[in-house]
């Protein structure tokens, strides 16, 4: 080894030691929040240059927009979070059960409950047991657990044989194997699912004001009924931005949490 080598090996150990961080493309954490929120100002503008009636003027009414859009975050949210805590854990036993019609039977049944409409399945639930912010919360977990047990299931499967294998023959426990190598390397495809299934919330809650869960979805209700297209447009301009903030955020999350190399 020549003396430049000698001198640049300390160097170069010092910078290989130092942790990766994933940055994010400043175009995208910038571009798209800019976006929404000019397009609900110039909305607002836009309504704020009309002359409303007492109906559209109570319906817009700012204290009566920031309660239904608490409702609507909450209601999706709290779906989103109970979706998380119980897919992503059952997607995970599902993986290492040894009989594989077990798998077939539940991810069955979580497709069952996707591609009933949404609004078919908060009916019939309102119908069995009660309206209300429950029934709807229950509805969109219904309607949003299979994309994240899904991509647990297939994240996990996806990882290399090899890579388990080996990590086997280093002496490494099954527990050891899961939290240390296959579930890191399945966390893109884990978090896709959970992304998607948080678009699939604040869209799906919209429809809860049909059984008096309250949220976003009350004012379009309220502009189809009366006939109010001022009403109409914010509704559906908020519950818009709201998913488009939401998933360009999840998408944020997906890049930082997205291990190095894939």
């Amino acid at each position: 080894m020549s003396r430049t080598q000698e001198l640049d090996a300390p160097a170069v150990r010092r910078q290989a030691a130092k942790p990766k961080v994933r940055r994010i493309n400043p175009l995208q954490a910038v571009v798209v929040p800019v976006v929404v929120v000019l397009v609900v100002l110039l909305t607002f503008i836009w309504v704020g240059q009309l002359e409303l009636d007492s109906i559209e003027q109570r319906s817009l009414n700012p204290d009566n927009l920031i309660a239904r859009t608490r409702e609507h975050l909450i209601l999706s949210f709290v779906a989103s979070i109970i979706v998380a805590v119980t897919a992503v854990p059952l997607g995970i036993l599902l993986d290492r059960a040894r009989a594989k019609w077990v798998r077939g039977i539940v991810l069955g049944l979580g497709s069952i409950g996707q591609a009933t409409p949404a609004v078919g399945i908060i009916i019939l639930i309102a119908l069995i047991w009660q309206t209300g912010f429950t029934t709807a919360l229950i509805a969109i977990i219904v309607y949003s657990f299979l994309p994240v047990l899904r991509n647990t299931v297939v994240g996990l499967e996806e990882v290399d044989p090899n890579v388990t294998e080996a990590a086997t023959g280093m002496g490494m426990r099954p527990w050891q194997v899961l939290f240390r190598i296959k579930l890191p390397l399945a966390v893109p495809v884990i978090a896709a699912g959970l992304r998607t299934s948080l678009v699939f919330a604040v869209s799906v809650a919209t429809i809860g004001a049909f059984i008096a869960a309250g949220g976003l979805g009350e004012i379009i209700i309220s502009g189809l009924k009366l006939q109010r297209m001022p009403v109409l447009i914010v509704g559906a301009v908020l519950v818009a931005a709201i998913a488009v903030l939401v998933d360009w955020l999840a998408g944020i999350v997906e890049e930082i949490v997205r291990p190095r190399g894939l």
